[in-house]
């Protein structure tokens, strides 16, 4: 893209880059915490994201950074190679994933994620917002120095006072708590009121994270001694006094990674992931472009494998196509990929001129965020929507739900935690797969079951395809032909049916029409499969 081009509609995309911003600077910095990694590499991530992905995606809308779906994986794949003390390990697995996304685009697989059931992906996106609330509790609560910790943990099981319960409680920080349940009342409030359409640029997220500095603030001024929120509640940023120094806060790989089978086997997961969360984001992005602008899949893809190659190589997280950025992006006019490279721009300078103000912000205010966006991803509606969409819709999405939560917040298998996102997805297509068998076996040919009489004529219709999974319940449905009935078995339409089907209606044929003397037709066998009306005889001729 020239440079005249580029910018031929910066009057639009300059603001919208600036809206883009706003938004994702809290949620670099609330991903990063949330995946158990430093706030640094979060805002790495979106910087690379916002650069590098942006300038070589030919989405003009899509913006990528750290993403919510990635955080809980990350920070299982953290804990597994090592603790954060080894996030240098980690980060041989976000460039094995890069390098795998490169070779995806290359390969032209950017329409790989259309082979897997909607229902699945939903079902995975929905488990992500469970796990992201249930790590982000205990934050709300104050316990931010135990990066391992989820909502289970919070409770100490095998007591038998069911009081005992209730001893977390007792050591919740009043301030920390307070500034989460605030942050969350204040974004409910802000989507809802009509501050919000009269300034439709300003996100909740922003809203909540000012307030939450502002009341901090407040009550230090207030009170020199004591503090609502303690300092090891907030945002921990290393504040460089110089080039050198700022370029030493970037993390390099430890090399040794690329032989390390945990290592490599996550590089994998992350690649899987990221890969489908991001070509969901660029499908739902492109619908909502006014332009309807279609993205090159296989090129995003190899865009993405470039981002996190780099973005691993310095030190940040996992990128994908965020829909909640890109949705921002959308929606505050932007027209080009300028507004995503601007709003990467405005994430590096804050990162060198303005540390000291991040480090303002209560770690509570960015768990409150986590929380509403886990709420969105995991609301009752999407459980009943599923629900109302029939079984054979709602069996894979709760099955990848059940097994991601079982695995990565119940450890119901230790040795599998962590790898729960990708069994589950896995567990989740074998579940629509057994329902596609299951409606098969159901629709491989028409049969009105309702109770005939003798004498009656039942037609069996065939359908185009008849496989060897229908053998027993078209067995069951011959067994059952009332005596002294007269049995059509039409096969005029079916392009295929094997050969144990065959075998079977030669049987009933010859044999068991014969002995419950049943008047049986053949049609379009004679032609097809060289079976014959002819030798059908009941036990009446016989006599």
């Amino acid at each position: 893209m020239t440079k005249k081009r580029l910018f031929a509609n910066a009057g639009k995309d300059i603001p919208a880059g600036l809206v883009v911003f706003l938004v994702a600077l809290p949620l670099c910095l609330g991903i990063s915490i949330a995946s158990g990694a430093t706030p640094f590499s979060g805002l790495i991530a979106g910087i690379v994201g916002g650069l590098v992905v942006g300038a070589l995606s030919n989405s003009p809308l899509s913006v990528s950074g750290p993403a919510a779906g990635l955080a809980t994986l990350v920070s299982g794949a953290i804990l597994a190679i090592g603790g954060i003390e080894h996030f240098d390990m980690f980060l041989c697995a976000v460039v094995i994933a890069g390098l795998i996304q490169i070779s995806l685009g290359a390969l032209k697989l950017g329409g790989i994620a259309n082979y897997i059931p909607s229902s699945v992906i939903k079902g995975m996106l929905t488990s992500i917002g469970i796990l992201i609330i249930a790590k982000q509790i205990p934050h709300a609560f104050g316990k931010d120095r135990d990066d391992k910790g989820v909502i289970t943990e919070l409770f100490e099981y095998g007591n038998e006072d069911w009081h005992e319960l209730l001893i977390p409680l007792q050591n919740i920080e009043i301030g920390v708590f307070l500034v989460a349940i605030l942050s969350i009342i204040i974004m409910v409030l802000w989507d809802k009121s009509s501050l919000k359409k009269k300034l439709p640029f300003i996100p909740s997220a922003l809203v909540a994270v000012v307030f939450a500095v502002i009341l901090n603030q407040l009550w230090i001024s207030m009170s020199s001694k004591l503090q609502i929120i303690e300092s090891s509640h907030l945002v921990n940023l290393s504040i460089a006094k110089s080039p050198t120094e700022f370029l030493s806060f970037f993390t390099f790989p430890n090399f040794s990674g690329f032989t390390n089978s945990t290592v490599i086997m996550y590089g994998f997961i992350i690649a899987i992931i990221a890969s489908l969360e991001t070509l969901l984001s660029i499908e739902a992005v492109d619908n909502l472009d006014p332009e309807r602008r279609v993205t090159n899949t296989n090129r995003e893809l190899f865009a993405q494998g470039v981002g996190n190659t780099i973005s691993g190589l310095i030190g940040g997280l996992p990128i994908t196509s965020v829909i909640v950025r890109s949705s921002a992006n959308v929606n505050a006019g932007a027209k080009s990929k300028l507004s995503t490279i601007f709003h990467a721009s405005l994430l590096l300078v804050s990162v060198i001129a303005i540390p000291f103000v991040l480090n303002k912000i209560p770690l509570a205010a960015l768990a409150a965020i986590l929380i509403l966006t886990g709420w969105k991803l995991a609301k009752p509606k999407v459980f009943i929507n599923f629900w109302k969409a029939g079984k054979y819709q709602f069996i894979p999405f709760i099955v990848t739900v059940v097994v991601i939560i079982a695995i990565d917040l119940f450890k119901v298998l230790p040795i599998l935690s962590g790898k729960g996102l990708i069994i589950g997805v896995f567990a989740g297509i074998i579940a629509a797969i057994g329902a596609i068998l299951h409606g098969n076996l159901k629709n491989s040919y028409y049969f009105n079951k309702q109770k005939h009489k003798e004498g009656d004529v039942i037609k069996i219709k065939l359908s185009e395809e008849v496989s060897f999974l229908n053998k027993a319940s078209i067995r069951e449905t011959l067994d059952h032909m009332p005596e002294n009935s007269s049995v059509i078995i039409d096969a005029s339409n079916s392009n295929y049916i094997d050969f144990d089907v065959l075998e079977l209606i030669k049987e009933f044929k010859d044999i068991k029409a014969p002995l419950k003397n049943i008047n049986l037709e053949l049609l379009g066998f004679k032609e097809k499969y060289n079976i014959h009306n002819e030798t059908s005889v009941t036990s009446s001729q016989k006599k």
